[in-house]
């Protein structure tokens, strides 16, 4: 099913102002970048043009994301929920930030603290790895990994790749998931030591998906 075109823009449930909420969130990794406000031309403008568009509340006017700041956001999918009053937006974020503050999210606020809003738990590990890589710690055995270089990352990775082996010829569920979390975790090392983002890998699952 073409999820762009499974959007019944008329059976959307709108509000007394004819609007409905979007949350836009991002394809790969799945983190929520924005929420805004559609009217069914918004929605239909979106589909239309494969970009998202929004209806300004304080303007009473459209706004196409990215038209000032370049940052545009590349429509993958539009879902609805249950009861068809609020809309899920799947996108490709275009440029470095979704939010006008420079933030890749606009959801990045705990107690006044700048916090990256939450992804999938990879990509969490991930900028965990990446920032003991930029930011190294004595007392990190991941800062340690990075800085004894590929010969020791890789000699892990193939001591782990032969644990996830040995779990799954025992039939043992929770040693198989235990030692594939192992492997994940050096494999994102080796990623974070060679500069390649997890995106990169996200993106050619995705391609094979297809």
């Amino acid at each position: 099913m073409n999820l762009q075109q499974a959007i019944p823009v008329e059976a959307i449930r709108y509000d007394d102002r004819g609007l409905v909420p979007a949350i836009v969130q991002d394809y790969l990794d799945g983190t929520v970048l924005m929420m805004a406000w559609m009217n069914r031309e918004a929605l239909q403008k979106t589909l239309d043009t494969g970009e998202t568009w929004f209806w300004s509340r304080s303007r009473q006017a459209f706004w196409h994301k990215g038209e000032t700041s370049g940052h545009f956001q590349k429509m993958h999918a539009i879902r609805y929920d249950c009861d068809s009053d609020a809309l899920l937006v799947s996108v490709e974020q275009l440029g470095d930030s979704a939010c006008h503050t420079g933030e890749r999210s606009c959801f990045h606020r705990v107690n006044d603290s700048i916090v990256p809003p939450p992804a999938d738990m990879l990509s969490q590990v991930f900028d965990v790895i990446c920032d003991r890589r930029d930011r190294p710690s004595d007392s990190s055995y991941t800062s340690k990994l990075l800085a004894d270089g590929d010969n020791k990352i890789l000699k892990k990775i193939g001591e782990e790749a032969v644990e996830v082996v040995m779990a799954c010829k025992d039939d043992d569920p929770d040693a198989i998931a235990g030692e594939v979390a192992d492997l994940f975790y050096h494999s994102l090392v080796a990623l974070a030591h060679h500069n390649v983002d997890l995106r990169a890998v996200y993106q050619k699952l995705q391609e094979r998906r297809r």
